[in-house]
């Protein structure tokens, strides 16, 4: 059986000014999947799913996310739709001011009606505390946590709302070898548990190589090159080959 598709981006166009980041871009997610997109820095990557999103909008092109496209979709509509999309950001963007249990809270809070009108908050949090293994630190502050658990707190967060699709931005930038490891099993542990689809923004190969179901390489603002890790790693086009040489 064909897999659905969960979302579809096509002729995606994204400008500052001058400099053009997206230029024609299209990519399908496809449900259950894991797909990840490699590009250099500055390649439009981390601005692709922050149009998903809706954190930026983009200049032309059509993003169709659950048969919905959000250019066109009211903002009630919207605010529904985005109850079903996760987004872990790159650096796990936690309230400092906020103690782990109230960073989970705060989606309940502001989406109440994902559960209907009688929901147990606590138990929501413990399950997605224990999806993540953090479930002793839930009376903890963010500054009392070390790297590798706040990304793991963030995760909980991302999944507070049990969405059908997660994005993530760069997962393990900035963790050590082991804990990075650590995240990368914990990302393909929920997704089978979940049942998510996932985009993986990420420069890391060997992150790529564990979980990508499939690979979008982003060059030149458009979808250069497409395929599993084994098939891109083995092109012999230059410019794909540059994505590999640390793996």
């Amino acid at each position: 059986m064909v897999p659905k598709p969960i979302i579809i981006i096509k002729d995606l166009n994204k400008n500052y000014g001058p400099h053009k980041v997206l230029s024609g871009f299209d990519m399908t997610l496809y449900e259950g999947e894991n797909l990840v997109i490699m590009g250099k820095s500055g390649s439009g990557k981390s601005v692709m799913i922050k149009c998903i999103i809706g954190l930026e909008e983009p200049d032309s092109g059509c993003i169709e996310v659950m048969g919905k496209d959000i250019t066109k979709i009211n903002q009630t509509e919207w605010n529904e739709l985005r109850t079903e999309v996760g987004f872990l950001f790159q650096g796990s963007a936690l309230y400092d001011s906020m103690s782990v249990r109230e960073n989970l809270e705060f989606p309940l809070r502001r989406h109440p009606k994902k559960f209907g009108d009688i929901i147990d908050a606590t138990s929501l949090v413990e399950d997605a505390l224990n999806s993540v293994g953090l479930v002793d630190a839930i009376d903890l502050m963010p500054d009392e946590l070390s790297g590798g658990m706040k990304r793991r707190v963030a995760l909980a967060r991302t999944l507070i709302l049990q969405p059908k699709i997660i994005l993530y931005d760069e997962p393990t930038t900035g963790l050590d070898p082991i804990t990075s490891k650590e995240i990368i099993l914990l990302m393909m542990s929920i997704q089978k548990q979940y049942h998510t689809s996932s985009i993986i923004i990420t420069h890391d190969v060997d992150c790529a190589r564990v979980i990508a179901n499939r690979m979008i390489l982003l060059i030149d603002g458009i979808n250069y090159a497409e395929g599993t890790f084994e098939e891109l790693s083995r092109s012999n086009d230059s410019k794909i080959k540059a994505f590999f040489k640390q793996s």
